[in-house]
């Protein structure tokens, strides 16, 4: 006689952040992506690089402008809440909750490239995100993710050595992908 699978219930992110508060987590690379906590991929030295340069990139460019955060955490969902590279989020305090609206959000990927296109692209699309970048140390280039459509892009490109990328909220602002994969 068969059964019916067990349903495993989702941890929400109110409940994540208490646990956060009470140390739960205190020694582990851990985020909530759709509803469990998923390990985080170790850090390389080019991983550290490009988040280094798209760092002092992007806090030069957009000071008084927006809000660059760099490895903080993000309110994508009652279920999710990552911890992308980068955020780029309109001015304000965080104090209460972290942000959950953002102009760009900018994932550095090696051994989690298949996440970053998968599962978390899909997450960023579902909740708006107009404009997703994955800096792709594999295949050194970066992958523009624009026109969010439920759970994907409408439309990708791929900027490699050479090329610079025009942010879409920030017009006047461009990355050149040489400066940011050395």
């Amino acid at each position: 006689m068969a059964t019916a699978a067990e349903v495993i219930r989702p941890l929400r992110r109110v409940e994540y952040d208490q646990l956060i508060a009470l140390g739960a987590f205190e020694d582990e690379k851990i985020e909530l992506l759709d509803g469990e906590l998923v390990a985080m991929s170790p850090i390389g030295t080019h991983h550290d690089s490009a988040v280094q340069q798209l760092n002092e990139l992007l806090v030069l460019a957009l000071h008084g402008r927006a809000s660059v955060r760099c490895q903080s955490s993000f309110a994508a969902s009652e279920l999710s809440e990552p911890e992308p590279d980068f955020t780029v989020v309109p001015r304000g305090t965080y104090l209460e909750d972290h942000p959950s609206q953002a102009h760009l959000i900018i994932e550095v990927a090696e051994s989690s490239l298949a996440k970053d296109r998968g599962r978390k692209l899909r997450m960023y699309a579902n909740c708006g995100v107009p404009e997703y970048w994955v800096v792709n140390l594999v295949e050194r280039c970066i992958e523009v993710y624009r026109e969010p459509d439920g759970a994907s892009y409408a439309r990708m490109d791929r900027y490699e050595g050479g090329q610079s990328i025009q942010l879409l909220a920030f017009s006047d602002v461009s990355i050149a992908v040489s400066d940011v994969l050395k």
